[in-house]
């Protein structure tokens, strides 16, 4: 069955537009004619590796035409977060150079003094060290909270993948015995609000196009939208039945968002 038109698109990146510095197949053409139709774009990443800036200059350097104001990724929505729930906090940083540079613009302090820290963030972070944990464990001991960027277990990369997030959250609560309060990735209705209000859209008038079931597709489902699972990434067809949410739309490739 053709899948019809939204006004509306949200595109995951890693695994759904490109993999690597590579674009996979239709994305190019797909985005030239949704937007020569006229249609809505936003581009959404759970990855916060890279500043929506750097994400701009990647996307355009493969050919895909992006703008500032449509890119949300999780360190902006974790920035927007804690600028609204907890201004002036202190934090600790488990993640690497561009999250620290976003918190620091955004005027908050980090802190490696127990207890001086009134926030944990943990992050994607391949330079995670046993310091690092070290000091996280000392200040949730002294009472910080715990926050992070995104839930994702692994980040896909060309041949396979690197531990993400997960890894993280996951080694900081079981030495602490806590549990991460809030994380502002897919599939939280924190980032399904941040690129709703971005494209002035209602949600059933969105399509959200991911390559993973329990964040691009289960954040679109509980937020309203039509969803569309192509299978260049994470999840494969052998994954659906039984899964807890499922797509509206199943792809092999983007070409299919055209009929």
């Amino acid at each position: 069955m053709p899948i019809p038109r939204y006004d509306g698109y949200i595109f995951d990146l890693d695994g759904t537009l490109y993999l690597g510095d590579i674009p996979l197949p239709g994305a190019v053409e797909v985005l030239a004619t949704l937007r020569a139709e006229g249609r809505r774009v936003a581009f959404l990443s759970n990855n916060p590796t890279r500043t929506r800036e750097q994400y701009v200059a990647k996307l355009r350097g493969m050919g895909l035409r992006a703008e500032l104001d449509e890119v949300v990724n999780s360190s902006h929505v974790l920035v927007q977060w804690l600028l609204e729930h907890a201004p002036g906090a202190t934090l600790f940083v488990c993640g690497e150079a561009p999250l620290i540079g976003e918190l620091t613009a955004a005027g908050f302090t980090l802190s490696e003094r127990a207890g001086a820290i009134d926030i944990v963030v943990a992050s994607f972070d391949r330079t995670f060290t046993y310091h690092k944990l070290q000091v996280a464990f000392d200040a949730i001991r002294a009472g910080a909270r715990l926050v992070a960027t995104n839930p994702d277990r692994f980040c896909p990369v060309p041949g396979g993948g690197e531990p993400d997030a997960a890894a993280i959250i996951a080694a900081i609560e079981a030495c602490t015995n806590t549990r991460c309060e809030v994380n502002v990735g897919k599939p939280s209705p924190i980032m399904a609000r941040t690129v709703g209000a971005m494209l002035q859209l209602p949600p059933e008038r969105c399509l959200i196009v991911g390559d993973r079931l329990m964040t691009d597709i289960a954040m679109g489902a509980s937020a309203g939208m039509a969803t569309a699972l192509v299978l260049t990434g994470d999840s494969k067809r052998a994954d659906l039945p039984g899964a807890p949410v499922q797509p509206t739309y199943v792809m092999e490739s983007l070409f299919e968002l055209l009929g």
